[in-house]
């Protein structure tokens, strides 16, 4: 028997919300997603964050800041 996500937390993000949570523009989400910098799933013809993809990027831009500094 599955169980439930019983957590308050988001599971998945729209575009949008990925956009608020990064603090950057709704159009730089989808560019992130169409160079395959930040990875999202589908669901249908939805396109959706998961937070751990979010996290997964801001690791991603603090790499690129280290090794550019």
């Amino acid at each position: 028997m599955a169980t439930l996500v019983e957590s308050t937390d988001q599971i998945l993000y729209k575009p949008e919300e990925a956009a608020t949570v990064l603090r950057v523009g709704r159009s730089t989400v989808y560019e992130q997603i169409r160079l395959g910098r930040l990875r999202s799933v589908t669901i249908g013809r939805r396109r959706l964050v998961p937070p751990e993809y979010v996290a997964e990027y801001i690791e991603l831009l603090k790499h690129e800041a280290q090794t550019a500094a």
